[in-house]
């Protein structure tokens, strides 16, 4: 690895003669957004669950390291993923027969990456500058001595052997059909890079390669017709083991049209004089030779939603890549928007073994990558016999699926936390795509960045036997299955971002009671809904008793439709609401046997005037930015923006913010916020679009406004009109007790302006 950082920088900063152009880019487009998922049976109890932030080392994304025999490799940063090179020589071992193979190289170095409970991602190559130190340089297997015709690359000391040559390339796909039927589906491997060709096998020869008109050197490429050859055989050779090749362009394309995603090597990286990106598209400062320009010039930027996207975060910046976060700064590019438009599953990264866990940049980066599942909610009678019918939704707010079939299981644990029952579902995790996407420019469907909704909250539902089950209380569980497990018990469980996911893969959906009766009866229809009192922020109900042939043993509380709660008597009082709002309610009575009534006769309530605390209402008392204090009595001010001076302008009880890639406004919160849930910003936008303009930070937490989590999952999104924007405080992290200072910082590369009506807590 030392011997290849000093060398790269050299390569890919004259990429740009090497690589042809692509001005006239032929962009797929936003693409379709999949069909919405079913939705619970009616006869279902909605379980809402909790949000909480995903580990760092799920597996198959995040960072990998390079595999060292002996090495512990589960110190440094959490990661689940060890990556490996392997010269051809050094399984063609034979002199004489190209047909021989000796794999003991690999199941060693895959066995004891298995033992940490990690999965290889791996390449073959025949030429690698200085070699790595434990693998040679040159990896031309003897048996094609004197049968295929050896070149010198004097640039880089490699032997380079003609790729053309038919005896190289008989051999070439005999070893690729053996490495399938030996390691496809192998749960060892998490990704394999396609390799064999060029320089690192990164299918490069630069610079003795295809620009031959502008250079001295000879090209020592294959032609794409005999690339393709290659990657064919790849393709064929793999059914289930996800592949990853250079660039999209490789091989003339032939990987485009095939399930094999592509493997970014210099990911995120500025080079040249003025700087150029490697990744992002010439529409964000990339280069005319970056990956994205690539993927956007054969119409394959979308090609993520069923091929995962790999490579490597450039060596040069792996120390400094996110100590600017998200932006980039220098020869970092924005890896924000690296990892969003690429959709960027897992990266080398030899440099994050010095990163600190705690590091809070690294982590937003490591959650961002790939899929970030959290369950949202479990569907299920709250007392079941003989079969139960479970639903789970989840959602993925990630920037990839996960791309695996991995088996979900459901599951009982008693009250000791023992599984005393587990079934198999037909979930296919493959589905959950991200909730939303980020656009390229040059689709053009609005400034950068502009978010699409893209995928569903996915919902599954099956049927479970409990025969054999004993009556009693348990908790439902749900988890996913890696099937590394069967080799290895240190195997790393796929978890979900939520407070109920425990350290044994099991996710907590909730109780339930498995009883032995046989009542069928739904109860009656509750009558009288009605409400007694109403504040700002909440709602009192109260409702005449429904009636059952056993018993009731309690009642849904509907709003909107959908289940808020549940009370064991015919009243309750809904909290947390919107003042001014209004709200329709419907309640449904259950009894044990999970049987429940016709929902009542619906209710509209709306809630009186403004509450919670004020934090600022811009109503001129005091005056902003005169008095330079907000409605508790503290400092607040601004800078940096267009308008104001710098401060904002104040009309008609709204503060508006213009900004053009900068501006700053802070507001002081000297008191604790612990009686209160939400931080509520009633805002819009100019254009719409705004909220991934800036950041907000309050209590120790900062995060794009795009980032954080509403209630039910969902993300802020600023429009035209005002909204009131409610963020859940301790779902996001922030100190209720010490929240500080409410800041927000404009520094986000967008150009336009919001207008906040008020801030406040409730």
């Amino acid at each position: 690895m030392r011997r290849r950082l000093a060398a790269v920088a050299a390569l890919c900063l004259l990429l740009a003669g090497a690589v042809p152009g692509s001005a006239a880019a032929a962009p797929a487009g936003p693409p379709p957004r999949p069909a919405p998922p079913g939705t619970p049976a009616p006869s279902l109890t909605d379980h809402p669950l909790t949000a909480a932030p995903s580990p760092l080392d799920n597996p198959l994304k995040g960072f990998g390291r390079f595999y060292n025999a002996g090495e512990n490799q589960n110190t440094g940063y959490p990661r689940s993923l060890a990556w490996s090179y392997f010269g051809l020589s050094e399984v063609m071992t034979s002199a004489t027969n190209c047909t021989a193979y000796d794999w003991s190289i690999v199941d060693s170095a895959l066995n004891e990456t298995a033992s940490y409970g990690n999965q290889a991602a791996i390449r073959f190559y025949l030429e690698y500058p200085g070699g790595t130190g434990s693998h040679p340089g040159n990896a031309v297997p003897h048996c094609f001595d004197g049968h295929v015709a050896y070149r010198d690359n004097t640039y880089w000391g490699t032997v380079s052997p003609d790729y053309d040559s038919p005896y190289l390339l008989d051999a070439v796909s005999a070893f690729i059909a053996a490495l399938g039927a030996r390691y496809d589906g192998d749960p060892r491997i998490g990704f394999i890079h396609l390799g064999i060709v060029g320089l690192w096998g990164e299918w490069h020869t630069w610079p003795f390669d295809t620009d031959t008109g502008s250079d001295s050197y000879p090209n020592l490429m294959p032609t794409d017709a005999n690339g393709a050859r290659i990657v064919r055989a790849f393709d064929e050779a793999f059914d289930t083991t996800k592949l990853e090749i250079r660039y999209p362009d490789s091989a003339g394309g032939a990987a485009n049209t095939r399930d094999i995603g592509y493997h970014d090597d210099s990911f995120c990286y500025r080079e040249g004089s003025p700087l150029q990106g490697v990744t992002l598209p010439q529409s964000l400062g990339g280069a005319s030779y970056s990956q994205l320009t690539r993927a956007l010039a054969t119409g394959t930027e979308n090609k993520w939603i069923t091929s995962s996207m790999g490579g490597e975060v450039r060596p040069e910046i792996q120390a400094s890549a996110f100590a600017s976060w998200p932006g980039g700064s220098g020869q970092v590019d924005n890896l924000k928007a690296c990892i969003e438009l690429e959709h960027t599953t897992w990266k080398i990264n030899q440099g994050s073994q010095n990163y600190a866990a705690s590091d809070p940049n690294v982590a937003a980066a490591v959650r961002l990558m790939g899929y970030d599942l959290t369950a949202t909610n479990a569907y299920y009678q709250n007392s079941v016999t003989g079969n139960a019918t479970v639903g789970v939704k989840l959602v993925n707010n990630g920037v990839a699926p996960f791309y695996y079939p991995w088996t979900v299981a459901l599951g009982l644990k008693d009250s000791t936390g023992a599984v005393v029952r587990t079934w198999d579902t037909p979930w296919d995790l493959r589905s959950v795509q991200p909730l939303r996407i980020r656009a390229f420019p040059e689709w053009g469907v609005g400034a950068d960045p502009t978010y699409r909704d893209f995928g569903h909250p996915q919902y599954f539902q099956s049927n479970v036997s409990l025969t054999g089950v004993a009556a009693g209380s348990y908790q439902l569980v749900m988890r996913v299955k890696n099937p590394l497990e069967a080799l290895s018990p240190a195997a790393k469980k796929l978890r979900f971002g939520n407070t109920t996911q425990h350290a044994d893969g099991w996710l907590g959906l909730g109780a339930i009671g498995v009883g032995t009766g046989g009542d069928t009866t739904a109860p009656s229809a509750p009558t009288g809904l009605a409400s007694p009192a109403q504040t700002s922020t909440s709602i009192s109900l109260s409702w005449n008793a429904a009636t059952d042939n056993v018993g009731v043993t309690g009642y849904r509380v509907l709003r909107g439709g959908t289940q808020v709660a549940t009370t064991s008597t015919p009243s309750y009082v809904d909290t947390g609401l919107t003042a001014g709002t209004s709200y329709t309610y419907a309640v449904q009575a259950v009894d044990a046997a999970g049987n429940a009534s016709p929902a009542s006769t619906p209710l509209s309530v709306s809630t009186p005037g403004a509450a919670g605390r004020l934090l600022d209402d811009f109503d001129g008392t005091p005056p902003y930015p005169a008095a330079a204090r907000n409605d508790l009595g503290a400092w607040t001010g601004g800078n940096g923006f267009t308008n104001g001076g710098g401060n904002g302008v104040v009309s008609g009880g709204a503060l508006t913010l213009r900004y053009a890639n900068g501006g700053w406004l802070g507001s002081d919160v000297p008191i604790s916020v612990s009686s209160y849930t939400h931080l509520v910003i009633r805002v819009k936008g100019s254009v719409g679009g705004e909220q991934s303009h800036f950041s907000l930070g309050l209590g120790g937490t900062t995060k794009l406004f795009a980032d954080y989590v509403l209630d039910g999952g969902g993300r802020p999104v600023l429009t035209t009109g005002y909204q009131e924007i409610r963020i859940p405080m301790a779902a996001n992290g922030i100190d209720r007790a010490a929240p500080g200072q409410l800041a927000m910082g404009f520094w986000f590369g967008g150009n336009s302006a919001i207008t906040i009506d008020s801030v406040s807590f409730r």
